[in-house]
Formats: C-alpha cells, sequence, structure tokens
C-alpha cells in the first residue's frame, strides 16, 4: 500500500456515517467536538462554518466540501451570526427543517453533513499535521476526483437507489481520500507534501509500507531508494522526523495495533506479520510504545 493509503486505514474505525440537511430561513446548529473526523458537502445553497475557540469564519457555497480532521466543534449558520445567536444554537442531533422554517423565509441550503470514526492512539503523522479546518471551494477543473465524488454522492442522495447501502459508505471513504490528497496538493506548508514529493524518501517509505515486516537495513533501504545510506539517513531525517529505522519500528507498531483491534489473531501472528520474530518481542516493544500491552489494548484499555 501507499503512504496516504496507509495512513488512512491506520486510524479508520468503522463506516462513515452521514446525515441530510436541507434548511432555508435563518437558522443556527451546533456540532459538538466528535472523536474522529467530521466533514459537511454543500449540495445547494450557502452557509456559514465557525469552528469553536474563536477560528476564523468559512463561507461555504454550493460544490465546496470541508473537512474537521481533529473532530472539532463548530457551528454551520446561515449567515454571520453574533454571541446570542451563537448562544442559541440547536444542537445538531435535534434538528428538524421544520424548525428552522418557522424562523423566516429565505433561501434553502442543503448538505450533507457526516462523520469519519478514528482511533488516535495509532494515528499516522501525515494525518496529525492535516489543519482544523480543511476547505477546499468548488472551482471549475479543480481537483476532478474529489469533485466527480461529490457528484456521485449527490446523486446517490436522490431517491432510493439499489445498492444505495453499499455504495454511500464507499463514496465517502473516498471522499476522505480525496480530501487528503486535494490538501496535499494545495498546502503551503507543512511536512508531509514534502516528504511524498521527495523522490528518495518517497521512495524508501513505499518500501517500508510495502514489506513492513522484512528484514530491513540502512544498507538495504539505501539501495531500494537507488542512494548512498547517508544520502537517504539526511533526507529521511530532516524530512519525515525521524531515523528511516526509527521510522519503520514505530510503523510495525502501529500496523500491530490495528490488527489487535481489528482481528483476533494470536499474538504470535501479528508479530510475525509485523517484524518481530516472537511474541516477547513485539510486547515489550509495543508497551514501551503504546504503555499498555498488547492483551490490554485489545481488549480497549487505556495506557
Amino acid at each position: 500500500m501507499d503512504v496516504v493509503s496507509d495512513a488512512i486505514s491506520a486510524v479508520r474505525a468503522g463506516r462513515p456515517s452521514s446525515n441530510r440537511l436541507r434548511v432555508s430561513g435563518k437558522w443556527c446548529v451546533r456540532l459538538a467536538p466528535y472523536e474522529g473526523a467530521g466533514f459537511h458537502v454543500v449540495l445547494g445553497g450557502g452557509c456559514r462554518l465557525l469552528p469553536d475557540g474563536g477560528g476564523e469564519p468559512v463561507a461555504l457555497g454550493a460544490g465546496d466540501v470541508v473537512l474537521l480532521p481533529h473532530g472539532a466543534g463548530h457551528v454551520l449558520a446561515d449567515g454571520p451570526v453574533g454571541a446570542a445567536e451563537l448562544g442559541r444554537a440547536v444542537p445538531f442531533e435535534e434538528v428538524r427543517e421544520a424548525d428552522v422554517r418557522a424562523a423566516g423565509s429565505g433561501p434553502a441550503v442543503e448538505l450533507l453533513c457526516g462523520k469519519y470514526r478514528l482511533d488516535r492512539s495509532r494515528t499516522h503523522p501525515l494525518m496529525a499535521e492535516l489543519p482544523e479546518v480543511v476547505h477546499l471551494p468548488h472551482r471549475f477543473g479543480a481537483h476532478p476526483e474529489l469533485r466527480s465524488a461529490v457528484d456521485l454522492l449527490a446523486r446517490e442522495l436522490t431517491g432510493s437507489r439499489p445498492g444505495a447501502a453499499l455504495a454511500l459508505p464507499s463514496l465517502l471513504d473516498l471522499l476522505l481520500i480525496y480530501l487528503v490528497r486535494a490538501w496535499m496538493t494545495e498546502a503551503e506548508a507543512g511536512a508531509w507534501p514534502a516528504v511524498l514529493a521527495d523522490p528518495v524518501t518517497t521512495a524508501a517509505l513505499r518500501a517500508l509500507h510495502a514489506a513492513p515486516a522484512a528484514p530491513w537495513t540502512n544498507a538495504r533501504l539505501a539501495t531500494e531508494a537507488g542512494v548512498s545510506r547517508a544520502t537517504l539517513a539526511r533526507r529521511f531525517t530532516t524530512l519525515v522526523g525521524r531515523p528511516p529505522m526509527a521510522y519503520l519500528t514505530w510503523w510495525r507498531l502501529t500496523l500491530a495495533a490495528t490488527r489487535l483491534r481489528t482481528s483476533d489473531a494470536p499474538l504470535a501472528t501479528v508479530a510475525r506479520e509485523t517484524g518481530y520474530a516472537t511474541p516477547y518481542a513485539l510486547s515489550h516493544a509495543f508497551s514501551r510504545e503504546f504503555g499498555v500491552t498488547p492483551g490490554k489494548y485489545r481488549t480497549g484499555a487505556a495506557p
């Protein structure tokens, strides 16, 4: 697998959920902080998003997509709102179309709002450095895959179609991938867009992610990347923030954590799949990284 796919797969837990909301008039709804990532797709009309903590309001128009990768609480409203309106914001779970229509007439806004369940105990640094709000406005010709996913979602939500129960969560998974890709394309700062733009570091990362249990050494990885060990160590450490073998250890333990939470495979099998010679070796390294034994981690015990 490639690095972006692995970074998303490592934290994703369960299936995404979504709700379609169509409102008009004066309205203001609050979405509480969430242990995952939230998203909104504006299918029609426009509105404002106000992040908790005094962040800058974001104007959203038809075709815009916004991702809140760290589950930040926020408010959605028909337009600019003051402190009084914010204090009266209706919890999103309690919103009914009739509730907001009663406040007055105005242009209708149609939204697809949803959540991705994420396990933050094993967040990849690529996902960790995403900003609190990723806003991707609709621009003609920009991010065609993302635009296609939005169009498909809008069509899938129109009426009841055969296979919709499978199609919708699959499209939502695609949406997350395309959002991360689009952010990486447009990001003006951040380590990981630079990491994946560097051919040497990218070659090394792809090799490690393709075969994490292989008996890697700095020399073997440098050969895979087509450079000297010194060059690989310098470029990899500068961009990724840790030496290649340290990253490999962290990634192996992250994979082990994912397997422990998503399967009932014996610890010996997990150890073999992640490059550890014995269950004891994995358990020792795992406890040092996560502050809890593999068995307790599997049962959901906090460190």
